[in-house]
């Protein structure tokens, strides 16, 4: 645990939940392996994750409209986000330890680190699950909260936009969905005018769909091409 406590900045007193929040679902598992894994301690994480945000957020910009804090919630605590936060608090080691035998991808860090939340609420309350998302997670150096203030990575919005003020006909399209890592993947193709434009895949629809727009936006010379 000398590692666990480097990466919350205190001891924890129920080690069992620190590591059921790095172990990854199976592929099958029945309704008693459902407690063995992250995925509950992940469901707690994110919402914890997601309200001390809001506050945070709500004390930090007095002045700022409801839609100006969504906005930068959303920036947060998306998947992006929390995957990089993860990488750099390096818990793929912690992944990969506690995952021996099956292949552990990029996806997982940021489940992990909802879960890790998750569990740093249970073992010590509301009060340190602050302090922990406050001062390592926001304060921590792994994320610029300046810097996203105006930084627009809604791509689906910015897409969904442009095609209203040219009165183009957009949709989407979930083209397949299959298993990877096992886990659901899907592939999602973006319509404009009844034409494919860019087509993208993700565990996450949602995901797909931003990086699907993404593309789009760069083939219409919205978006210039990241070097």
């Amino acid at each position: 645990m000398i590692k666990m406590r480097g990466i919350l900045g205190y001891t924890p007193a129920n080690t069992h939940l620190f590591k059921k929040a790095f172990l990854h679902k199976p592929e099958k598992m029945d309704k008693f392996q459902s407690a063995r894994n992250n995925e509950r301690l992940e469901f707690l994480g994110d919402a914890m994750l997601g309200t001390i945000v809001a506050e945070y957020l709500f004390c930090k910009y007095p002045s700022e409209a409801e839609g100006f804090l969504t906005k930068m919630r959303s920036k947060i605590v998306k998947r992006k986000s929390l995957n990089s936060i993860a990488e750099q608090m390096e818990l793929m080691d912690l992944l990969m330890h506690y995952n021996k035998g099956i292949r552990v991808s990029p996806s997982m860090l940021g489940n992990a680190l909802e879960a890790l939340v998750g569990a740093v609420y249970l073992d010590g309350g509301y009060r340190r699950t602050k302090r922990f998302i406050i001062k390592k997670m926001l304060r921590g150096g792994y994320l610029n909260i300046h810097a996203l203030e105006t930084y627009d990575d809604n791509y689906k919005s910015q897409l969904l936009e442009y095609c209203q003020k040219h009165n183009k006909l957009i949709s989407y399209k979930i083209v397949s969905k299959y298993k990877q890592d096992k886990r659901d993947r899907f592939k999602v193709a973006v319509i404009i005018d009844e034409e494919e434009m860019s087509v993208a895949d993700d565990y996450n629809k949602k995901s797909a769909e931003q990086t699907a727009s993404e593309k789009t936006l760069i083939k219409l010379g919205v978006l210039q091409l990241e070097k």
